[in-house]
């Protein structure tokens, strides 16, 4: 696999190997979960209120769903660590809700009650990049030590600022993190409705990677809640089979044509009009 070094990205893999107390790398004390997940929910003014509503109304509904629940009882430790993250611009980041152990239905009907009370808002941009340098910091200080680290992204178009992202999830996987992939595929949005279907290719040779990873696409509103907990079901059960997997990464352009810079030539452009 071709990997994409920055001298920034080297001084970040620094810090995280350093590690803080309680981190992944180095705690011998931290409790040993299943996986460790980060839901990272874009947040892009691209969405709507009524769509952002929506989207997090998927996530409470997948976590109080029976199906989750058994899929993180297949676990040998039948438990999971998760974190829920919405994103926009590469230092635009609001954390719903805070590392939490899973490991049954009281403590999952916690983390969608807090989803449920926290207020629905837009951010800034969309910076994917972004998103995957925040996850690997905060498996850094999770205080938990995961079978496998995950990070799930969701989100609606490409992305436009903070950085290359194939590089950032290349940097991801060399460190032993899987990332998958949740497209909205919507009308109007992402790349334009003329080539609206770049967006799961985008995902796909220029977003997941790593151990089990796979995309699981959303072509419609009234899809999300079922493709989330189905999303879940997947990352979360240790027999879990992809529905779409890459079996091997290519270079920074994924080795299919796909321009894993195209989000930021749109923005430029736009910002040149």
């Amino acid at each position: 696999m071709s990997v994409v070094w920055s001298p920034f990205a080297g001084l970040v893999l620094a810090a995280l190997a350093l590690g803080a107390p309680g981190s992944v790398f180095g705690a011998e004390d931290g409790a040993v979960v299943d996986v460790e997940l980060v839901l990272a929910v874009d947040v892009s003014s691209s969405m709507t209120a009524d769509e952002l509503a929506l989207q997090r109304q998927g996530y409470i509904t997948a976590l109080r769903s029976p199906e989750v629940l058994r899929a993180i009882g297949t676990g040998r430790h039948g438990r999971v660590a998760l974190t829920y993250v919405e994103w926009g611009a590469s230092n635009s980041r609001r954390v719903v809700v805070p590392w939490t152990l899973i490991d049954g239905p009281a403590r999952a009907e916690r983390v969608a009650t807090l989803l449920e009370q926290a207020p629905v808002r837009n951010l800034f941009q969309t910076s994917i990049s972004g998103a995957i340098r925040h996850s690997m910091r905060a498996f850094a200080e999770s205080g938990y030590r995961g079978v496998r680290r995950i990070i799930d992204i969701s989100g609606d178009g490409p992305n436009n600022q903070g950085g290359m992202v194939s590089a950032w999830r290349d940097i991801a996987v060399e460190n032993g993190i899987t990332i998958n992939g949740l497209p909205i595929i919507l009308e109007g949005r992402a790349f334009g409705d003329e080539t609206i279907a770049l967006l799961e290719d985008y995902y796909s040779h220029c977003v997941i990677g790593g151990p089990r990873a796979f995309l699981l696409p959303v072509r419609g509103w009234d899809q999300f809640a079922e493709a989330v907990r189905r999303k879940l079901v997947l990352e979360l059960s240790h027999h879990a089979v992809p529905v779409h997997t890459v079996a091997q990464l290519a270079g920074a352009d994924g080795g299919s044509g796909v321009d894993c810079l195209i989000g930021e030539k749109i923005w430029s452009g736009m910002e040149q009009e």
